[in-house]
């Protein structure tokens, strides 16, 4: 009797915790006619929503060459290359995941002001941009992507000597990129994002005019007189680190 009693209540003990643990097992865990669990997690349970907000802070490094010309009688301009000069750019982008291994997303950046004395003047430029960029995961964490968008790159030319103040051109271009990065999960949510890209786009070109009685060292005086700069292909090499929020 001792020992019925004894087994009725081992009973009483141990089904309510084999309830409780049969409860809590992962949805992705069934049970196998040998006693085992068969796992049935799939690729697609890690995409959540798959929308995800992305900052990055890059290092751009800026490649083109200035191609400087008047209409003064006689006066050829040289020209000025300008080789990986580096530059802040910050960026953000929101974007969404489609499966395990493709999405999409719009990015949205700002190439901080470059400025020189070049040819006796000052020159500034700077590149707010847009892209639309795709992105192909791997599962070891690398990635590669292509981009294509718009670049307004935002030229002046600064002296006190010319008409109209110094006012600031803006241009638009077609913008194309290449990318290749590894990402790094830190949670559930969050990801670091390492990313090189390749981009280029085109500049624009300005022109300028001397005011009323402006002299030149060797030319004389250039009143009315124009100075155009061209700014042509503008390749940017970057770098960046970036933390992503997967919703």
């Amino acid at each position: 009797m001792k020992k019925i009693v004894s087994i009725i209540a081992l009973c009483a003990v141990v089904t309510p915790a084999f309830s409780a643990t049969k409860a809590a097992r992962p949805s992705y865990l069934t049970r196998n006619t040998d006693g085992g669990y068969d796992v049935t997690y799939s690729y697609a349970d890690k995409v959540k929503s798959g929308w995800y907000g992305a900052l990055r802070a890059e290092l751009s490094f800026l490649s083109w060459k200035n191609e400087y010309s008047t209409d003064i009688p006689g006066i050829s301009m040289g020209n000025e290359k300008f080789s990986f000069k580096p530059l802040f750019s910050p960026n953000i982008s929101f974007g969404k995941r489609f499966n395990y291994f493709w999405r999409a997303e719009g990015e949205f950046g700002y190439i901080t002001q470059f400025s020189d004395e070049d040819e006796g003047y000052k020159f500034t430029l700077s590149v707010p941009y847009m892209m639309a960029n795709g992105y192909y995961d791997f599962t070891n964490g690398l990635y590669v992507g292509a981009g294509l968008g718009i670049a307004m790159p935002r030229m002046e030319l600064v002296d006190d000597a010319f008409t109209s103040g110094n006012n600031p051109k803006w241009g638009v271009s077609p913008m194309g990129a290449l990318m290749v990065g590894l990402a790094h999960k830190l949670d559930d949510n969050i990801v670091l994002d390492l990313r090189y890209r390749l981009a280029g786009f085109w500049g624009t070109k300005q022109e300028r005019q001397w005011a009323a009685g402006t002299t030149l060292p060797g030319v004389g005086d250039v009143g009315g007189k124009h100075l155009e700069n061209k700014v042509g292909f503008i390749m940017d090499n970057s770098i960046s680190v970036g933390i992503r929020y997967e919703f």
